[in-house]
């Protein structure tokens, strides 16, 4: 078994999450005790959130490769970010490693093609909606991309802040993003993207009437993938992980 490195705390929450996830993938696929070899590193989101507001990317993305550097010096073979916003700073953080870090975009985008969709809707934050870094990742897939309106993307991205990240999951807000979901469907989506990771504490699959692609889940099934080796050739990963071995 490989071991997969995490980059996390963004929030906290969502990183509980993965945790969660990559242990549990690991015991379903190999039974009895076992558990996943994993690092996770852990940031301040304080700090991060910081640099958002600021427009202060290429020094969020100076922090995060730093951490990734620790990660992989902790002896991961493979780098997963537990976060879509900060997938904006990916290729810096690629930089500062040498083992492969999978990219959440390209993991989710895999999944809804695999499903026969062509279109679908994005919620994620302000960010992730508005910039064209995630969503031009996902049309390399050959995906067409549908955000919601303004109002509905200034809530989605609220209640992203202000209530998930605090661990804060209410009802009401589920109903609001329920709403958004049937406006993208009017709008042509034959699936959604749960776009950010916390997302998937407040929106499931019963919330929807269409199908939802949950990222952390997707982003984690391809590491677990990866990490037990399913027979699928994973370029960058089987070459690092074979480096790592040869270096120790």
């Amino acid at each position: 078994m490989l071991t997969i490195g995490m980059l996390g705390g963004m929030s906290w929450e969502s990183s509980a999450h993965y945790y969660r996830l990559v242990n549990e993938l690991v015991r379903d696929r190999l039974g009895g005790l076992h558990s996943a070899r994993c690092v996770l590193y852990s940031v301040d989101f304080a700090d991060i959130e910081s640099l958002q507001s600021a427009g202060e990317w290429e020094q969020a993305g100076r922090l995060l490769g730093q951490a990734a550097a620790a990660v992989q010096d902790a002896g991961a073979d493979l780098l997963l970010l537990c976060t879509n916003t900060m997938h904006k700073v990916a290729d810096q953080i690629q930089a500062a490693v040498s083992i492969p870090l999978l990219h959440l975009a390209d993991t989710t985008a895999e999944a809804v093609t695999a499903a026969g969709l062509h279109t679908v809707g994005l919620l994620g934050t302000a960010f992730t909606m508005e910039q064209d870094f995630y969503r031009d990742r996902l049309t390399r897939h050959g995906l067409r991309v549908i955000v919601p309106e303004p109002d509905d993307r200034a809530e989605v991205h609220r209640i992203i802040y202000d209530e998930l990240c605090l661990g804060d999951v209410r009802e009401t807000s589920r109903q609001t993003y329920q709403k958004v979901i049937e406006r993208l469907v009017e709008s042509g989506a034959q699936g959604v993207i749960l776009g950010c990771t916390e997302i998937e504490l407040l929106i499931s699959g019963d919330d929807s009437p269409v199908p939802v692609f949950p990222t952390s889940r997707l982003h984690v099934e391809a590491a677990v993938n990866a990490a037990l080796r399913d027979g699928t050739p994973h370029p960058g990963v089987d070459d690092a992980a074979a480096a790592r071995r040869a270096s120790r």
